[in-house]
Order: C-alpha cells, then sequence, then structure tokens
C-alpha cells in the first residue's frame, strides 16, 4: 500500500466505537484516508476519498475476488485453481487472467470486483471486536480498481446486514426512549432511502417510544431498530430531551469519535 506524506492515524478499537459511527466521523470531516481494521491475523482496508469508499481490500483468501466468483458459481472449482495456481506462477492481476482465458468479458469483471468490494465493507459491519486505525491522506493500492459507494448509503446498508440485531438496538437506549426527527429531505435522497425505510423513519415524531416504533415499522422488530441505529448514526434522528434545560441539544454533533480535522494546503492535521 502506497504511504502518505502526512501521517496523523486515528486509532480505536471497535469493542469501544461501533464502526458505523467511525465511518460517519470520517465522512463528516470529508478528508481521504483508509481505515484499517484488524482482528486476530485477519486485516480489511477501506478507502475512502471525497466521501466515498473508492476500495477495498483483505488478506482473507476467503474474500478474493477468485473466491466470490466461485462462491456466485461465475467459476467452476476447477477453474478457480487452475487459475490461482497461474496466479500465483504469474503473479498477474486476477481480472488479467480471466481476460486473457477469456472467462469474463471486461463489463463482468468490473461489476464483479464492485460486488466483491462491496462484500468485503459489509463483512466489517458483523465485527464488534478489532482494533481501528484511521490513516489521513491520498492511499491507493498499486493497479486496484477504484469504485464509488457514497459513505451515507454505505453506513445505511451496512447496518441493515449487520447480523446481531441485539448490539445494535442496544446502542439506542431503552424501550422508553423518544426520539425526533432532525434530517432535510435532501439527505434521504443523498442516501437514497427506499419507500419502507422512509415510512418507519416518519414514525419518529417525538412522541413515539423506541418500543413502539420498533413493533410498528414495516419490518419485524429487530430490522426496524437496525434501521433506527443506522438513522441515529446518520444523525436523521436524535433522542428527545425534556425539561432538562442543563443538558445542551444534540444539535448536529457526532458522538462517535472525537477528531478534528482541520487542513493547512494539501495536508491534513488534526485539530480541535
Amino acid at each position: 500500500m502506497t504511504t502518505a506524506e502526512n501521517s496523523f492515524q486515528y486509532r480505536g478499537d471497535l469493542s469501544q466505537t461501533a464502526l458505523p459511527e467511525i465511518l460517519h466521523t470520517v465522512d463528516r470531516f470529508q478528508v481521504p484516508g483508509v481505515i484499517e481494521v484488524q482482528r486476530g491475523p485477519l486485516i480489511k482496508r477501506v478507502f475512502i476519498k471525497e466521501g466515498n469508499v473508492v476500495h477495498a481490500s483483505s488478506n482473507d483468501r476467503e474474500d478474493s475476488l477468485g473466491r466470490y466468483l466461485e462462491v456466485a458459481g461465475m467459476l467452476s472449482r476447477e477453474q478457480y485453481d487452475d487459475t490461482m495456481r497461474e496466479r500465483e506462477r504469474t503473479h498477474k492481476r486476477y481480472g488479467v487472467l480471466l481476460m486473457e482465458r477469456r472467462l469474463l468479458a471486461p463489463a463482468e469483471i468490473y461489476r464483479c470486483i464492485r460486488k466483491q468490494i462491496e462484500a468485503i465493507v459489509w463483512s466489517l459491519f458483523a465485527w464488534q471486536e478489532g482494533s481501528v486505525t484511521f490513516s489521513i491522506g491520498e492511499y491507493r493500492e498499486p493497479d486496484s480498481v477504484r469504485i464509488q459507494l457514497p459513505m451515507r448509503q454505505v453506513i445505511l446498508q451496512g447496518i441493515r446486514r449487520a447480523p446481531d440485531a441485539k448490539a445494535v438496538v442496544a446502542r439506542l437506549g431503552r424501550k422508553e426512549t423518544v426520539f425526533e426527527p432532525c434530517y432535510q429531505i435532501e439527505e434521504l435522497i443523498e442516501i437514497a432511502m427506499d419507500a419502507n425505510e422512509y415510512s418507519l423513519l416518519l414514525l419518529v415524531d417525538g412522541r413515539r417510544t423506541l418500543f413502539e416504533i420498533c413493533t410498528q415499522g414495516p419490518y419485524g422488530a429487530a430490522e426496524n431498530g437496525k434501521l433506527l441505529y443506522a438513522f441515529q448514526v446518520l444523525q436523521l434522528i436524535r433522542r428527545l430531551v425534556r425539561d432538562r434545560p442543563d443538558v445542551r441539544s444534540p444539535g448536529r454533533e457526532t458522538g462517535a469519535i472525537k477528531i478534528r480535522f482541520k487542513t493547512q494546503g494539501n495536508r491534513y492535521e488534526s485539530g480541535e
């Protein structure tokens, strides 16, 4: 991986701060960089630029393009084994090998690489433990295929795919917690919210409790709870605070990670 001149890093732990909250803070300050998440021997990286996920990589062979194509039924086991042996012998990019053998067309390879990158990103939303490092700067893996996944859509869809709804919903508060909306319509378009997601959001009115919304929403209670957590991370809703003048309004601030970024020329630094 290419290194950047500026070496500022944020270090954290998923057991303390959930990945969606880290991603939202990074997106809020619109700084380029790479998020590296490590759990035991597994290392996965997510590359970010201009508010988009542009690439992802993993040292887990199960996340490889070849393995993805085999599982998807686009390569037979024999083709997978054969192309992997040739890759180890020639050190060619896997997509190049597929084209040379005419196993897939260029457009098919691009679509599959995009799906493979998405699968790596989605897999991280299932991790509740692991060390996290966010390094600021222009990073790019050599010869990597770049895509564009808007970060706010990544957060919403990643949380929806999280397997442990209980851990996610626990971050919302108690069942009697009340939320109020704090979004602008333009944000919902940017997130590409669908009709059911929007109908759930409309249930947040400053009166219904968390329990009521989860049980009245368009999906099952667990799925509704995960979506509400996504809405909270994206700052579309916030907890309603009544009769507590000593408590500041949550406003549009995120409590995910306490990082402030400022720029000097082309450099990124941490600030207060």
